[in-house]
């Protein structure tokens, strides 16, 4: 079979080109091309020929790409699903840790207050962390949170078992394990099913010393509930790299809570993210051009 034509968005960089080559493909103008593979977002997405049969996009979150991949109905799209899995699974367990050692409240510290502060430091072990959207990063997380004698909960679509964890349910099961759970990760795609998903009831139904993670988006969870529940010590805290609205306003009442830990939806850094990118788009011009199943392809009906 002769290597496929795959055009590249320009500038993208050296890494993404060498990539596509060390998969199989030789790098040609658009017009001649089979694919496209496009590392930002749907602003200045090119008119597609009627020769381009695949897409590869650079985000795994595709819910701003809906416009787009309707107008093709017959081009297969993929996301980068999967590539960045390891790097977020380290950002979340980072906040969970983070939160349980009440990391912020010494960091904010300019005294020694050792009999204050230790009082209020937690630990993971022991614990069971329900993770919401046991995807990839769920998965990720899983293996990272095992070693530090955590039990995990697994919520994903299906309810297929999800390895690692003790128990998996659907999202229309998520109340069942709810009273179980010490801890929340929210890893879940951006649908209309998943808007709100970690509202004020089920904020209300977590323990004291509960603390919500969202690094998936913030659409997810309720932000003015999940400001009371701060507020009112409902929950000991919240880890946020995605934010409802974002980016997050100067004055929002989150920038100033110690309860709450605030980073800038850079969970997948630039370096990193670039290399795992390029691994992920190597492995898809290989199977492209071996004619076998792309990895992450997007689903037109589930949205992600």
């Amino acid at each position: 079979m002769s290597a496929p034509l795959i055009a590249l968005q320009e500038n993208i960089g050296a890494e993404l080109t060498d990539a596509v080559t060390s998969g199989g493909g030789t790098v040609v103008p658009l017009d001649d091309a089979d694919a496209l593979v496009w590392k930002t977002g749907p602003q200045d997405f090119p008119t597609l020929p009627a020769n381009v049969r695949w897409v590869q996009l650079g985000s795994a979150g595709v819910e701003q790409w809906g416009d787009e991949i309707a107008k093709h109905p017959d081009v297969t799209f993929t996301s980068a699903a999967g590539a960045y899995s390891d790097i977020i699974a380290e950002h979340a367990l980072m906040m969970l840790l983070a939160g349980v050692r009440t990391l912020p409240a010494h960091l904010a510290a300019t005294s020694w207050q050792n009999a204050e502060l230790a009082d209020g430091v937690g630990t993971l072990r022991g614990s069971t962390v329900t993770i919401v959207g046991a995807g990839g990063i769920g998965r990720s997380l899983i293996s990272m949170l095992a070693p530090l004698g955590v039990t995990s909960i697994a919520v994903n679509r299906s309810g297929r078992d999800v390895p690692g964890a003790t128990r998996t349910v659907t999202a229309d099961e998520l109340d069942e394990v709810w009273d179980d759970t010490d801890h929340v990760v929210i890893a879940a795609p951006a649908t209309a099913e998943t808007a709100h998903i970690v509202g004020a009831d089920r904020l209300h139904r977590l323990k004291a010393h509960s603390w919500v993670v969202n690094i998936a988006r913030g659409s997810l969870v309720d932000t003015d509930a999940l400001v009371e529940a701060l507020r009112t010590g409902t929950i000991a805290g919240a880890g946020l790299d995605v934010t409802d609205p974002e980016p997050l306003p100067d004055g929002h009442p989150l920038w100033t809570m110690r309860s709450a830990m605030i980073t800038p939806h850079d969970s997948n850094p630039t370096g990193p993210r670039t290399a795992a990118l390029a691994r992920h788009v190597e492995a898809n011009v290989a199977r492209f051009a071996a004619g076998e199943p792309l990895a992450a392809v997007v689903d037109r009906d589930a949205g992600y």
